[in-house]
């Protein structure tokens, strides 16, 4: 759709045509990074439901879904199976060894991944990911060494505005959207 690939450039537009798998974090990206504890100890977070969304479009697509998070959460991993991501690593200390394994168990390539993080944590798979992403609320060094940077910030739909990106650079989105069109 050319509407959405005008605000990008070729360098990145080819980045996201080699595009076979999204790796994202999950505080920062897929939430604002905001923690809210109840009374009771439990733990809230406001998840954007056109990430959600778009996943299964993806996976449709033969994209492989996943995420990595350092911390460790229930509400979280229920998101995750909810979305029927293809893999979810939590409470993970070092990102890039689970990367690699990623990388190695599905047969890709570095080029072949959009990773999207927001914090210091992410910084090296960011840099080594095809396609490196950062919210428009990341850290000022993330944003620097990101490939793009999305114009949603955490929690906003930072997946959605990178999977449409993805997708239209891929000639699949215009399909996609056509299908709910027709339907």
């Amino acid at each position: 759709m050319e509407i959405i690939l005008k605000k990008y450039t070729q360098s990145q537009i080819d980045k996201a045509r080699k595009i076979k798998a999204i790796i994202f974090d999950v505080d920062g990206v897929l939430t604002n990074g905001g923690i809210i504890y109840s009374n009771s100890g439990d733990e809230l977070k406001v998840f954007n439901v056109k990430d959600g969304q778009i996943i299964k479009h993806l996976k449709a697509n033969k994209l492989i879904i996943g995420a990595i998070t350092g911390r460790t959460s229930e509400l979280v991993a229920r998101r995750c199976e909810e979305l029927k991501l293809d893999f979810f690593y939590q409470h993970v200390k070092d990102k890039f060894v689970v990367y690699s394994e990623i990388l190695e168990k599905y047969n890709l390539s570095d080029d072949q991944i959009a990773y999207i993080g927001d914090d210091i944590i992410d910084l090296k798979l960011i840099k080594y990911a095809g396609l490196g992403v950062a919210p428009s609320d990341a850290l000022e060094y993330v944003k620097n060494d990101a490939d793009m940077v999305t114009k949603k910030k955490g929690g906003e739909g930072v997946v959605r505005e990178t999977a449409d990106f993805i997708l239209a650079s891929q000639g699949l989105l215009e399909g996609i959207v056509k299908s709910y069109i027709d339907n």
